[in-house]
C-alpha cells in the first residue's frame, strides 16, 4: 500500500499538469471514456453469434464491435471496411465467369486481443456456417461456396459451384478462429459456446463488456482498434418492453437514441426537442400468408381468395389513419429498389363488392348463416397473428372489421417478439400456425435484391428446421427465376429476371404490402456527428460523439 505522503505527492503532481495543459490549450476535451450514449431498445438480443441470428436488433450491432467487410454509407453504397478495395471484374476481384471472388485484407487488422484477423478466420466463419453440428439461422449464402483458399494471412479466394451475383451479402462478421476452433473441437459444435452470449474478443472500435437478461448491454472502447478511436467511451443498450417505454425514456433524457419510432409517437418527441431522422432500410410491413393446404387454411391457396383479401381492406386509410398520413402503400416487396419495378406495379384497389364476388366465385359462401363464408364444411376463419407492437395490434382491430364485412372471419393472435420470430418448433410463425404473417421485412441482402428464403428448398422441416420459407409455399417457376437471378452477374438480365418476380409476387398475392416502413430514428439533443445507413446503422460510429 502506498503511503498518504506519496498519494498527496501525486496529486499535487495531477493538479500542476492539469495546470499546464489548460494554459496551453484551454478546456480539455472530455475523455472518451467517461461519455456514455444510452440507445434504447425495444427487442432483446437473442444471441451476439452472427451464425444464429437474424434478428435486426443483434446485426446492427455489428459495427460497434464486429464489421462486416464491406459496409454502407448514408446513400446505401457500398465501401470497403476489412478489405482494401471491392471486388470487380475490372480489378479482378471477381472472376470472368462469376464463380471466383478474391478478397484483399487491409493492413493491421487485429483482434481486441491483439491477435491478427487474417484469412484463416474467414475460411474457418464459412466452415462454421455449413456444418451441420452448428443449428444456424440459415447456411446461405455460405452453401454456395464450395471452397476457400487462403494463400496467405491477407487473401481470401471464394469459389462458388456457378456465378453467385449477391455476394455482396457474404462476410457479415466474422468469427475468431483463435478463440473458436477449441471450444468446436472440444464440442463439436458452437451451439453452446459461451462466447455466443459473452463473446470475448472482437475488432471493431467497441468491445463487448456485459449483457444483464431483461436490462442491458455494454459495449466498450477497444483500446486494440485498428481504425480511428471512437469519441464516445460506451455504448449503453437499455431493454425496455414496448414503445411506450421507449417514447418516456427519450423524453426524460434517459435514453440519447431509439429506433422503429411509431408514427403517433414522432409529434410529442420532436416537441421534446428529439430529431427525427428517417432512412430507406428496404423494409416494408406486410403480409405473408401461408400458402400450403396440408398447413394452412385451404383457402388461401387459392390465388382469388388472397386477391378478395387484398381488395377487403382499406390499406390506404391504414396509412391515412393510423399512420398519420406519413406513409405509402408499397406496391412492390421492392418498393424501395425502384431499379427492380418495371413495369411500376399498382397496388390493389380498395373494393368490398368486388372482393365479395371473387369469393362467391370461388365457392366460398355462408350456407349456414353465422357470418362466415363456408366451403366444403370448412368454415372462412383465418388466424391473424403478429407481435405486440401497438401499430400492428391496431392495424389488426381494423383489418378483422374490413374482413367480417366480406364474410371472412379472422382469429386475433399476439406474440412478444423473441416468441413469434423463433424458429421452426417453436415460433408460431416458422411453424405454420398462423395462415396471415405480419412483419416488416425485404430483399435478404438488401441493397442487393435476392430472395433466397422463398424457394422450395428453403421450407422447414423436422429434418431441416433452419429453413426461412415460413410461407410453406413451393411455386416451381419461381423457384426457378429466384435460382436464375442468383447466378447472372449482368445486371440488366438479372433486373428483368427480378422484375419477372416482381410480378408474379403482386399477380399471385404472395405478399401484400401494407406500408413502407423505412427506418425511423429518434436522436436526442446530446447526440452528433450521427449519420445512418439503411443497411450498416452504426457505419461511421467512431465520428459520434456527445455534448
Amino acid at each position: 500500500m502506498k503511503s498518504k505522503s506519496f498519494v498527496f505527492k501525486l496529486v499535487i503532481l495531477a493538479v500542476v499538469a492539469g495546470m499546464l495543459l489548460a494554459g496551453c490549450g484551454g478546456a480539455q476535451e472530455e475523455p472518451a471514456p467517461s461519455k456514455v450514449a444510452t440507445f434504447i431498445w425495444t427487442q432483446e438480443f437473442d444471441t451476439l453469434n452472427p451464425i444464429y441470428t437474424n434478428m435486426w436488433f443483434v446485426t446492427v450491432t455489428h459495427q460497434l464491435w464486429l464489421p462486416w467487410a464491406w459496409e454502407f454509407d448514408e446513400n446505401n453504397e457500398a465501401f470497403p471496411k476489412l478489405v482494401t478495395e471491392l471486388p470487380s471484374t475490372d480489378n479482378g476481384g471477381i472472376s470472368a465467369d462469376g464463380t471466383t471472388l478474391t478478397l484483399h485484407l487491409r493492413d493491421g487488422l487485429v483482434w481486441s486481443d491483439g491477435q491478427p484477423l487474417t484469412s484463416a478466420d474467414f475460411r474457418f466463419t464459412w466452415q462454421m456456417y455449413i456444418d451441420p453440428k452448428n443449428a444456424v439461422a440459415s447456411a446461405y449464402p455460405y452453401d454456395n461456396i464450395t471452397d476457400i483458399e487462403t494463400p496467405d494471412e491477407k487473401t481470401v479466394v471464394v469459389h462458388f459451384a456457378d456465378a453467385f451475383a449477391p455476394w455482396i451479402i457474404l462476410w457479415r462478421g466474422i468469427l475468431p478462429e483463435h478463440v473458436l476452433k477449441p471450444v468446436y473441437d472440444a464440442e463439436g459444435t458452437l451451439d453452446n459456446a459461451d462466447w455466443n452470449l459473452h463473446p470475448t474478443v472482437g475488432y471493431g472500435p467497441y468491445v463487448f463488456a456485459e449483457w444483464e437478461s431483461g436490462s442491458f448491454a455494454r459495449f466498450v472502447v477497444n483500446d486494440n482498434y485498428w481504425g480511428d478511436q471512437p469519441k464516445i467511451g460506451e455504448i449503453f443498450f437499455r431493454f425496455v418492453p414496448d414503445d411506450a417505454s421507449q417514447v418516456a425514456a427519450l423524453q426524460s433524457g434517459d435514453g440519447d437514441l431509439g429506433t422503429f419510432i411509431a408514427y403517433s409517437d414522432v409529434p410529442k418527441l420532436k416537441e421534446s426537442g428529439i430529431s427525427i431522422m428517417v432512412q430507406p432500410s428496404g423494409y416494408n410491413e406486410g403480409w405473408f400468408f401461408v400458402i400450403n393446404e396440408e398447413i394452412g387454411h385451404p383457402a388461401l391457396a387459392d390465388v382469388n381468395v388472397r386477391k378478395a383479401i387484398a381488395m377487403a381492406v382499406d390499406r390506404e386509410a391504414i396509412n391515412r389513419d393510423l399512420l398519420l398520413g406519413l406513409t405509402k402503400v408499397p406496391a412492390s416487396f421492392w418498393d424501395s429498389l425502384p431499379y427492380y419495378n418495371d413495369p411500376p406495379l399498382e397496388n390493389y384497389a380498395y373494393n368490398p363488392d368486388e372482393a365479395g364476388k371473387l369469393l362467391d366465385d370461388a365457392g366460398w359462401i355462408d350456407t349456414n348463416g353465422d357470418g362466415s363464408r363456408d366451403k366444403d364444411g370448412v368454415e372462412l376463419v383465418l388466424t391473424y397473428g403478429t407481435t405486440i407492437r401497438e401499430i400492428r395490434q391496431d392495424t389488426q382491430a381494423v383489418v378483422q372489421q374490413q374482413l367480417a364485412a366480406v364474410g371472412i372471419k379472422v382469429d386475433l393472435q399476439s406474440y412478444d417478439s423473441d416468441l413469434y420470430f423463433s424458429g421452426y418448433g417453436e415460433g408460431p410463425a416458422a411453424s405454420g400456425d398462423v395462415d396471415i404473417m405480419e412483419w416488416s421485412d425485404g430483399p435478404s441482402g438488401f441493397p442487393d435484391p435476392d430472395i433466397y428464403y422463398w424457394l422450395c428448398s428453403e421450407i422447414p422441416s423436422d429434418e431441416y428446421p433452419a429453413g426461412g420459407n415460413w410461407f410453406f409455399l413451393c411455386d416451381e417457376e419461381l423457384d426457378a427465376l429466384i435460382q436464375l437471378q442468383a447466378t447472372q452477374v449482368d445486371a440488366e438480365a438479372r433486373q428483368q429476371t427480378i422484375s419477372q418476380i416482381n410480378q408474379i409476387f403482386h399477380d399471385r398475392v404472395y405478399w401484400l404490402g401494407l406500408w413502407q416502413d423505412p427506418d425511423v430514428w429518434a436522436v436526442g439533443s446530446r447526440l452528433t456527428g450521427v449519420k445512418f445507413s439503411g443497411v450498416t446503422p452504426f457505419f461511421n460510429i467512431t465520428e459520434w460523439d456527445l455534448k
